[in-house]
């Protein structure tokens, strides 16, 4: 069984061939996918997605790109969204401080910590993103402790992999982990306990090695 724990069959790249490629996971020996919404319309998305295959569920949450769209309104709306029968995570949320036109860091701050909240009160899993934004998600996670949780696309120490795990966090790893540039990264994955450990695409990116640069 092959689980792909987080992925975005939302993305206009699957809009010639998605219902072959979801029809098709029994096939390829993938038994669960995870579709992960990024803002309001792309979890809706995203359950629309999930409602049509087997084996499809959704998360539903406001990546930190779009952190300045996490208003009382939105995240009520992402509160709803979370009793579909197959919403099983929220998120992606997090802090993404790589792109310069992102929303301001403290309007980040704000968006992941209203979803942390939202997570233990729905007492279901946040899906984390971490991009040039470590030591501020390592705070923030430890002034507002997570129930449930996954680092995902994991692209960080095994000193900090540790910090995350000590927190009861689970940890995946995607195609970034074949490329060249990862030998800390493969460090990493060797100190994450197998009980801990996930496995994800982040399709349509991140592909690993040999097909990297295309679609995942």
């Amino acid at each position: 069984m092959l689980f792909d724990t987080h992925a975005h069959y939302d993305d206009s790249q699957f809009d010639a061939d998605r219902e072959e490629i979801l029809n098709n996971l029994k096939k390829d020996k993938v038994s669960y996918v995870v579709t992960v919404g990024t803002n309001v319309e792309t979890s809706l998305k995203s359950i629309e997605i999930a409602e049509k295959f087997d084996g499809v569920y959704a998360a539903c949450g406001i990546h930190p790109e779009f952190a300045d769209e996490s208003t009382d309104e939105n995240i009520d709306k992402i509160r709803k969204m979370s009793f579909h029968k197959k919403v099983v995570a929220i998120g992606e949320a997090g802090l993404d401080y790589y792109w310069e036109d992102n929303p301001p860091k403290e309007v980040q701050k704000e968006a992941f910590i209203r979803q942390i909240n939202l997570a233990n009160e729905l007492d279901m899993p946040l899906i984390i993103h971490i991009r040039e934004s470590v030591s501020d998600t390592v705070e923030v996670l430890k002034a507002n402790p997570l129930k449930k949780g996954i680092i995902h696309c994991v692209s960080v120490s095994s000193e900090i992999a540790e910090i995350f795990i000590k927190m009861g966090l689970y940890i995946s790893f995607a195609g970034t982990l074949t490329f060249k540039n990862a030998p800390k990264l493969v460090k990493t994955a060797e100190v994450v306990p197998l009980d801990k450990l996930l496995i994800e695409t982040d399709s349509p990116y991140l592909a690993p090695v040999p097909d990297r640069g295309k679609r995942n």
